[in-house]
Parts: C-alpha cells; structure tokens; sequence
C-alpha cells in the first residue's frame, strides 16, 4: 500500500514511521525546513518530502496519482480540508483521512469535503472514557466499520441478569449478536435454549452503543 502523509509533526512523524515498519510505501510531505531536517535524519531522504501538501504541483511530486491512502494531519484544519478536497476531486485517491485540530469544526470534515474519515481526537477520548465507565469488565476484542461495531469478550457474573436462563428468554440489544461461548475450556455455539451459567465467556458482536446495555445484562446486579 502506498501512503501519502501531508504535516510532519509528531503525529506525521509517528504515523509514517509506523506505516513503514509495517511494510508500506510512505511519502512525508512537510512544509516547515527545519522540521524537515529533522525527519531526513530520523526517517529517510527518501520518504521526506519539502513542500506545501496542499499544492497540487507538490502532491504530483509526492506521486499522489499512485498513491492508495492520502492523511493529512497537520496542525490546521483549513490546510487539512485542502489536501483531501484535491486528492479526492481533483487526483481521485480511493481513500482519504484528515485530522481534526479544532473539535467546533468537525462538522466540516465529510465526504463533500473530500474526507473519508475524520480522525478528532478530542471526540476518540471522551468516547473513550464514556465507554470505559459503561462496559465494566468487558473486554473490546475487536472494532469494526470504523468503530462503529465491536467484538467483545465478557465473563458472565455469578449474580448476573442471564444466569439460569436460556439465550431465547433474554432481550438482547437490538443491534448485538452472541458468536460463542467459552465454557470450561469447551466452546458452546449458543442456540436458543442455551442456558447460561455463572463464569461462562461470552463472545458477542455489538453495536458500540449498545456495548454498555449488554455489559449490563452479564455483570454483578447492584
């Protein structure tokens, strides 16, 4: 995959770095020298790039036409919504990722905008620590679509909501799925009259806004 970076600060640098560990065409483009400097000897003159990312003549030489990602994550959202604006409309990269410095102007980072997916931080921790409160002892396997679904992982409590009663007479979530559960090392497929017991592992597929609902149903009553 080849990945073009526009904004070489930590976050820039960070992500570049990480992408070529993993294997991956990187070009980094920064407009400020001396933090250039810095990156050729960190990284590679090879990866580096001086430049204003959001000038065509500059992403060209990027090779933004070959390119399969485009993330732009400077410090400022105007820049930010440039770059992607041009990759998308004007060099029609498949895919494009933008930072979001200013969470008053998320609202703008969508897909008119030429933004696939708007990275905010401030949005991902307060999301964070809401769900963190929410799901208890539930463990987040895996996130989906974004982060908009989640396989999650939960011990049933022994004075849980579900213990002694089957899979048919519980009112799940609208939006969650049971995949399994890991019961004195055997896996058990649930089926509707599968009944549940104190310790068992559930393995479930759920909507992030409903993680905290099923969490609720596997957990200690209060």
């Amino acid at each position: 995959m080849f990945v073009i970076v526009v904004g070489g600060g930590k976050t820039g640098s960070f992500l570049a770095g990480h992408l070529l560990q993993l294997g991956h065409r990187v070009k980094l483009i920064e407009i400020r020298p001396q933090i250039v400097e810095r990156l050729l000897r960190e990284i590679s003159p090879e990866v580096v790039l001086l430049g204003d990312g959001s000038s065509p003549t500059v992403l060209e030489q990027a090779g933004i036409r070959e390119a399969d990602v485009l993330a732009a994550v400077t410090g400022e959202d105007e820049a930010n919504l440039v770059v992607t604006t041009l990759g998308r409309f004007e060099f029609h990269v498949p895919r494009t990722i933008a930072r979001v410095n200013n969470p008053k102007n998320a609202w703008l980072f969508n897909q008119e905008m030429g933004v696939d997916i708007a990275v905010d931080q401030t949005d991902i921790m307060a999301k964070l620590i809401v769900e963190e409160m929410s799901i208890g002892d539930m463990m987040i396997l895996v996130r989906l679509r974004s982060g908009e679904y989640s396989i999650v992982e939960e011990r049933v409590d022994a004075q849980a909501l579900v213990v002694g009663k089957a899979v048919k007479e519980i009112q799940f979530p609208r939006d969650c799925t049971l995949v399994g559960i890991f019961r004195n090392d055997q896996l058990v497929i649930p089926k509707g009259d599968t009944v549940f017991e104190p310790y068992d592992e559930v393995i479930a597929l759920a909507h992030t806004q409903q993680i905290g609902q099923l969490a609720a149903l596997f957990g200690a009553q209060k």
